[in-house]
């Protein structure tokens, strides 16, 4: 029989993921929890198991299409038994919360959900729910319906044509694959996207097709000769590049907005000299705890916020604006900001408070590692307290940085940098930094944020000053 493999919810509310790769081809034999393809979420790159064992019959999105979750991504054939489907073991993911083609659920019968892919959801508990009627739709040639996505809607049987559909009924057409402002574009200039090849990925309409469309009648031959549509779905024309916006970089601006405009921030800046602190990482690199550990200004900053925190817990909390409550956290899931090819990330080391400072380091080393090679999950972006960013690697000294939404505070370290200093009276040529500390003023006020920052500074000025503090 055939089974259906519908894309799941990856967590974190995601509403869709991108394609990246398939790992198996059509007509090959897959086991249960075999990785059969690599899909990108607006916040990680997930490895999707096989919920079954068989023979790959379909595979319904290529890579670089965006699909909603829901969709099916992937058909098996799967050995009958007896006429009855196979249940999936303990672990496997449940296509369709239980459902695949020409199933359904009993009345009163309790389906569970295993969570078998990283951020997927609970256990969920379902009884006596309705049966879903077979959608209504004409057979239709494959090429004709590969631009498109067909909305599925519940005990509504779907027609073929647009035209079938009445203005009155509460169901939908087939529609073609486009973004929301590509869709009111196409309404301002009375475009009809049914009739719209789409160039990007997976045969999704641009800005470009639309734009081009609504001009071809008026436009000579070839006036479109300047513009070269690449793989990766960007277009270029003679003087400007267009890229589609998503994955990280749609999750990252939605983020930012929604802190920005959401969270009142404030920013205060601390030179410190930190040449004690310098000193004793050379230390730190020749012993024996700390041997094959990456260490830098990074790690003894981590260290300070974290003790920091213990004095000033404040700013280790998140405003709930539902319960109108403030959520003071007692354990630190320290945030670290990085730049990675997909664009930037903050994983978070969990109950980092926990940890002493070699462990620390190591993590702090892990953390890097994995988000270089896109291997940072939706589970390590998921639960920050507090973060850190480091644009001091980049050759800043100082800047206002944006809060992770739902954080109190984000630190930022600048670069550190051989100055003028005034040391015990006289000028000497010091280390020094510049310490950035943004803070939602919500929920920390002008006095919190400043001693929390002046602690972190004298730790770092003066490392052994920590023993006076924990």
């Amino acid at each position: 029989m055939i089974k259906e493999f519908r894309l799941p919810d990856l967590g974190e509310g995601l509403t869709e993921s991108e394609i990246l790769s398939w790992k198996v081809d059509v007509g090959d034999t897959v086991s249960l929890n075999q990785v059969i393809a690599e899909v990108e979420t607006a916040k990680a790159v997930v490895e999707l198991p096989s919920p079954f064992a068989g023979v790959i019959k379909e595979l319904h999105e290529q890579p670089g299409s965006v699909v909603e979750v829901g969709k099916p991504i992937v058909s098996f054939e799967v050995a009958d038994d007896d006429g009855a489907p196979p249940s999936p073991p303990s672990g496997a993911f449940s296509p369709g919360a239980g459902e695949s083609a020409g199933e359904t659920p009993k009345a009163g019968e309790s389906l569970k959900r295993e969570p078998n892919l990283v951020g997927y959801g609970a256990v969920v508990e379902a009884s006596g729910r309705p049966t879903r009627r077979p959608r209504n739709l004409a057979p239709v040639e494959p090429a004709a319906i590969r631009p498109h996505v067909v909305e599925h809607v519940e005990d509504k049987p779907v027609h073929s044509t647009p035209m079938e559909t009445g203005p009155a009924e509460d169901h939908h057409a087939e529609r073609p694959r486009s973004t929301p402002p590509v869709r009111k574009l196409a309404k301002d200039l009375g475009v009809d996207l049914t009739q719209v090849t789409g160039t990007g990925p997976g045969g999704l309409i641009t800005r470009e097709d639309v734009q081009g469309f609504a001009g071809h009648a008026g436009e000579p031959a070839g006036a479109t000769a300047g513009q070269v549509t690449i793989a990766s779905g960007t277009r270029t024309g003679e003087r400007e590049t267009r890229t589609p916006i998503k994955g990280v970089r749609k999750h990252t601006a939605a983020a930012m907005v929604q802190s920005a405009f959401t969270a009142p921030h404030a920013t205060e800046f601390l030179t410190v000299d930190v040449t004690p602190s310098l000193e004793l990482l050379a230390k730190l690199k020749n012993s024996r705890d700390f041997a094959g550990t990456r260490l830098s200004p990074l790690t003894l900053a981590a260290k300070a916020v974290l003790v920091a925190l213990r004095r000033n817990p404040a700013l280790n909390s998140r405003w709930d604006e539902d319960n109108q409550e403030i959520v003071t956290f007692n354990y630190v899931n320290l945030g670290i900001a990085a730049a990675t090819p997909r664009g930037l990330t903050v994983p978070n080391i969990k109950a980092a408070d926990a940890m002493a400072l070699p462990q620390l380091a190591q993590a702090l080393t892990a953390l890097a590692d994995t988000a270089r090679a896109g291997k940072t999950t939706p589970a390590d972006l998921a639960g920050g307290t507090i973060s850190i960013t480091n644009i001091g690697v980049f050759g800043i000294d100082a800047g206002t940085p944006i809060l992770n939404p739902g954080e109190a505070a984000i630190l930022g370290l600048g670069a550190v940098r051989t100055m003028p200093w005034e040391y015990k009276g006289e000028v000497a040529l010091r280390q020094v930094l510049t310490l950035s500390l943004s803070f939602d003023h919500r929920l920390v006020d002008g006095e919190q944020g400043s001693r929390f920052l002046a602690d972190v500074g004298a730790i770092l000025a003066e490392p052994g000053i920590v023993l006076a503090m924990v």
